[in-house]
């Protein structure tokens, strides 16, 4: 039986990898019954706590430039919370609240015109007076600054005006329903215009915000920290003196941290790591699932910089979608996941969450492992086998360690899949610039699935690192972007996962639980499904810092 002789090579290379790779307990395999419950964290509330002291986060990676027009990085999102507020947010539940605006959008009847009211007599962090003129001038610069990574996730704006000091209107040139959550993101983060004003496209190296807290410098795959703001229109609810976040790529180091009380927080706990810090009692497991995704970008058509027009690439991978479709079919996603991440996480189907109001039997449904299939396949596209691959990866433990029983599983189906282990950030350069064959990196999600599909695949999108070009899906995910009614989006995205899973210019692999770890004696740090970790209102127990 192929599937069972698959999996027993998927086991032996992972008992190598362990070893090699983290020199601790082999993983064990079991099976897939494990039940997690979610656990966002707590806002302080009555909680008794101190007032000052610093917080050190253990960050598992090191963001890119912090600038949220530009930057493509997860890790940047933890830093920006703190510092940087946007338009609106996410609460626990996963609804879209007011954060610097003070309502939700108004929608003209024929869906063309948003108006969106915000907040006066609040400053940013330099003193420069917050209105709707400096969030015209933040939206313009998204649209338009070279390189922004906003644009395609605002949609087709037509104009942005500030009529008064308290509105800013939106005009499109078809309806756009995703705008509410696109400003719920980094799209809708407001910057000084006097600090844009000072220092235009490099305001990355001193970012000037609304926030509880306020840049203070950056040292290099080192630190990055950041001081309480006393300009903060809500600095009474904020307790901390100083937040700094330390650039900690090793998962056993983080959690050696932890234990030693030398980090307060760390991000993205490894699930080999996860259940031994879950009984310590000096410690805290905050875990919520994903609206992200783990997945293969396959290059199809990046040759000059992603939002560049797609240009031919003469591989068979490339050009050949039943090449595409017989690496989708050799890996053994259930195996996989349940292996690597010793049943902390889940398979990925498709962009679309599971617990999206826009899931459909489609979305949900993976891609056979079919091993004998994938050798039809590549035979019928005359390609000879082992054919070579080429995967770019992170160099984190957890990453290698499933890029190594990727391999494995793959090897089954006709691949062999040459692993390249790349620094993270270096790796958000490489998609961007398409200097890769294949590349595997997740994404932490978003509320509308637009944000996990059109910013990807939608021909030109800045953020469709892979050249993929479709007309067939570029129509689906417009007319479920124009949409508002939720079932009729559901069945556009389900009709958009069959082309994609049809083409597979992304193959999803697995969706992980955010696993965040926070010392007992600190309240107030809260994870939702968006991945990010939310520090800005935290602080030390009473009686608990030192």
């Amino acid at each position: 039986m192929p599937h069972e002789k698959s999996r027993w090579r998927v086991f032996a290379s992972l008992a190598a990898v362990t070893v090699a790779l983290t020199a601790c307990v082999p993983v064990q395999h079991v099976a897939s019954t494990a039940e997690h419950t979610d656990d966002y964290g707590t806002p302080v509330g009555a909680q008794a706590v101190q007032a000052g002291g610093e917080l050190v986060m253990g960050l598992s990676s090191e963001p890119d430039r912090l600038d949220p027009t530009t930057s493509s990085s997860l890790y940047t999102r933890y830093v920006m919370s703190s510092i940087c507020e946007k338009l609106y947010d996410l609460d626990a539940s996963g609804q879209i609240v007011p954060q610097l605006a003070t309502a939700l959008p108004a929608l003209s009847a024929d869906g063309l015109t948003v108006t969106i009211p915000v907040r006066t007599g609040i400053t940013f962090a330099d003193g420069t007076p917050f209105d709707a003129a400096a969030v015209r001038t933040s939206l313009q610069r998204h649209l338009t600054l070279k390189g922004s990574q906003r644009a395609s996730e605002m949609g087709p704006v037509q104009s942005v005006e500030a009529p008064d000091a308290t509105h800013v209107v939106l005009t499109y040139k078809r309806p756009f329903a995703p705008i509410t959550a696109a400003l719920a993101d980094r799209a809708g983060m407001i910057l000084s215009p006097a600090a844009l004003a000072a220092d235009g496209a490099n305001f990355g190296d001193h970012p000037v915000c609304v926030g509880p807290f306020k840049f203070v410098k950056r040292v290099p795959q080192t630190s990055i920290e950041v001081e309480r703001d006393p300009l903060y229109y809500d600095a009474a609810h904020v307790h901390f003196d100083r937040i700094l976040y330390r650039i900690m790529p090793d998962a056993n180091i983080r959690a050696a941290n932890l234990r030693s009380g030398d980090i307060q927080v760390a991000d993205l706990i490894s699930p080999q790591d996860v259940d031994a810090l879950a009984k310590d009692p000096d410690l805290k497991v905050l875990q919520s699932p994903s609206l992200g995704y783990q997945g293969v970008t396959i290059n199809t058509g990046n040759v000059d910089g992603a939002g560049t027009p797609a240009k031919p690439i003469d591989t068979p991978i490339a050009r050949d979608r039943r090449v595409r479709e017989a690496f989708a079919a050799s890996i053994d996603r259930q195996t996989l996941v349940d292996t690597v991440f010793n049943n902390w996480f889940d398979v990925a189907c498709s962009p679309i969450a599971p617990q999206s109001p826009y899931a459909t039997p489609a979305s949900n449904a993976c891609p056979a492992f079919d091993p004998a299939r994938s050798r039809r396949l590549l035979a019928e596209a005359g390609v000879p086998v082992p054919y070579t691959v080429t995967l770019q990866v992170s160099n984190s433990q957890d990453q290698l360690r499933y890029a190594q029983a990727l391999q494995a599983s793959v090897a089954e189906g006709g691949f062999d899949l040459k692993i390249v282990p790349v620094e993270y950030s270096t790796l958000l350069d490489v998609q961007k610039r398409g200097a890769f064959e294949v590349l595997q990196l997740g994404w932490s999600g978003r509320i509308d699935p637009d944000a996990n599909t059109a910013r990807f695949l939608s021909s030109g999108s800045a953020g469709n690192y892979g050249g993929f070009a479709s007309p067939e899906l570029d129509d689906l995910l417009a007319r479920a972007a124009r949409t508002t009614d939720t079932a009729a989006r559901a069945e556009l995205y389900g009709q958009a996962t069959r082309v994609i899973q049809r083409e597979n210019p992304i193959v999803y692999t697995y969706r992980l639980r955010n696993l965040t770890v926070h010392s007992a004696r600190v309240a107030g740090v809260e994870v939702y499904a968006d991945g990010v970790v939310r520090l800005g209102k935290a602080a030390f127990r009473a009686g608990q810092e030192g």
